[in-house]
């Protein structure tokens, strides 16, 4: 049953309170059934391989060796637990995780403005899309672009952008848009950098890949785990975005929601503007008693869960970042510096100078289609999360909206356009995602206990998550926050040469 103590604590900052009702059964999992069961982890897997893999490790891993892997190892194990307890939230309320932590103190306010501002520091900038520019003028031009080529690409920029807009603007359901795109992507790119691996990488670097996600560099003969005279603010944005990354996991809530998973079913989503209905979206959730008819069906859904994250999104991403980097270390020598505007084209243009000009393009178009389809994810995912924020903490917006969550929606689109096309004239892309991917280690740093104090407080006990989960939240927290801590202060001993804080005009370059 439903106990006092936690419904009266899911209302004290405000919110209303849930509905009780039955939970739904599961998706029927047998046979090929489970493609469509699962649903977030392809999504979340789009978003997953794209600048980690394609520039920030790959800038590392040629730099300090493919031991940095274990980074990879541990960061998508770790965010493989913490999507599921994101999504368990959801479960059992069919809320994002944003309105459970607007449900605990400080309040609506506090928590709402405070993940706004990460999503727009960490992701409110289209620097996918101008990384991908660099690819695609690659592909069309067949040179890296100089510095008179700066307006062209950011024509081909804009342009990326933009029709990432047009696809959001289409269909009727657009967690269902996005899941068929990303599974169409995904196959392709995985598909592709196999082939390519297979053909074009030796087994030794092989062999280097897999005893680099333990720890062992393979050029140094060495268990090596931290790098000498590493560049932290390239470490912690490689080991944030190895996987998903920040904000970007917390979005696994809504499109959970939108899926139907759980007590999501019950609530509404998001449609699209063009061919899409209106539909009610409830602006708080509806619980479940924990009855063993209901707690049987839990157990149904959290399997699916299970599947759609380690079997999709950790396998996926842990690939995701392994096959780049077989490609990357074997083309380029070692030590190398492909940071810059050109690092989307460094690989296929250092196989088109050792003469395979018919795989020079395929890379191309490889890296063009991993930036292309994360800005795509990307953008959706911060409007869906900043639209659930503001939808639930506001009951102006939604009488303003006349209970039509599009018109929000696409309000916080439209704003994003704006901000985005400014973006792109502010500075080179690449700064942008090492800046965004950082802060990304500062939210997973607060998220991480804010998700445990919600599940473990907001959800009947028999739901909650066991000791070893609780630990291993713990253990994302402490993790991401000692890079956010070596890339602030540039080491375990503060070093004002190399430290953000002390070097903030460099880094931004004003």
């Amino acid at each position: 049953m439903l106990a006092d103590s936690t419904h009266s604590r899911a209302t004290r900052t405000g919110l209303d309170a849930w509905k009780v009702t039955e939970l739904p059964p599961p998706f029927v999992t047998s046979g090929l059934n489970i493609l469509g069961a699962i649903g977030p982890g392809i999504i979340i897997l789009g978003v997953s391989i794209g600048s980690g893999e394609w520039l920030l490790g790959p800038t590392a891993f040629i730099k300090y060796g493919l031991g940095l892997l274990w980074v990879t190892s541990v960061a998508v194990s770790l965010q493989a637990v913490f999507n599921t307890e994101v999504i368990r939230y959801t479960l059992y309320t069919g809320e994002p995780i944003f309105t459970g932590f607007m449900r605990t103190r400080p309040g609506v306010n506090f928590w709402g403005a405070f993940y706004i501002v990460l999503y727009f520091l960490q992701v409110g900038w289209p620097a996918w899309a101008g990384a991908a520019a660099t690819s695609i003028f690659y592909l069309f031009l067949g040179r890296l672009p100089q510095a008179t080529d700066s307006e062209t690409l950011y024509i081909i920029s804009v342009s990326t952008f933009l029709f990432c807009i047009i696809i959001l603007w289409s269909g009727r359901h657009i967690e269902r848009t996005l899941e068929s795109f990303n599974w169409i992507l995904v196959l392709l790119i995985l598909g592709g950098l196999v082939a390519l691996c297979v053909i074009l990488v030796p087994l030794p670097q092989w062999l280097a890949t897999l005893v680099g996600l333990v720890g062992y560099d393979a050029r140094h003969a060495t268990f090596q785990l931290i790098p000498p005279g590493a560049n932290w603010f390239l470490i912690g944005a490689f080991a944030a975005y190895s996987g998903a990354g920040g904000v970007v996991n917390l979005m696994l809530a809504s499109w959970a929601r939108d899926k139907g998973y759980g007590m999501g079913h019950v609530v509404g989503f998001i449609p699209a503007a063009i061919g899409g209905q209106k539909i009610p979206l409830a602006h708080s959730g509806a619980v479940f008693d924990t009855t063993p008819e209901n707690v049987q069906r839990w157990r149904g859904w959290w399997r699916i869960v299970q599947i759609d994250q380690w079997g999709i999104f950790w396998l996926g991403s842990l690939l995701g970042m392994s096959l780049p980097a077989m490609l990357y270390t074997t083309f380029i020598p070692a030590g190398q510096d492909i940071s810059g505007p050109n690092a989307a084209a460094a690989l296929a243009n250092a196989i088109a100078e050792q003469g395979g000009i018919v795989f020079t393009y395929i890379v191309a178009i490889i890296g063009a289609w991993i930036l292309f389809k994360t800005q795509l994810n990307i953008l959706d995912g911060m409007a869906r999360a900043v639209t659930d924020i503001v939808w639930v903490a506001s009951p102006r917006v939604r009488q303003r909206s006349a209970g039509d969550v599009r018109v929000v929606y696409y309000g916080v689109l439209s704003l994003a356009v704006v901000g985005g096309l400014i973006a792109l004239r502010m500075t080179e892309p690449v700064l942008l995602l090492e800046l965004g991917a950082n802060m990304a280690g500062i939210a997973f740093a607060v998220a991480g206990v804010h998700v445990l104090y919600v599940n473990t407080t907001l959800l009947p006990r028999p739901l909650q998550p066991p000791l070893w989960r609780r630990l291993a939240l713990i253990a994302l927290s402490l993790f991401y926050g000692m890079f956010v801590y070596l890339w602030l202060l540039g080491g375990f001993v503060p070093d004002p040469s190399k430290g953000f804080l002390f070097n903030i005009p460099r880094y931004l370059r004003f």
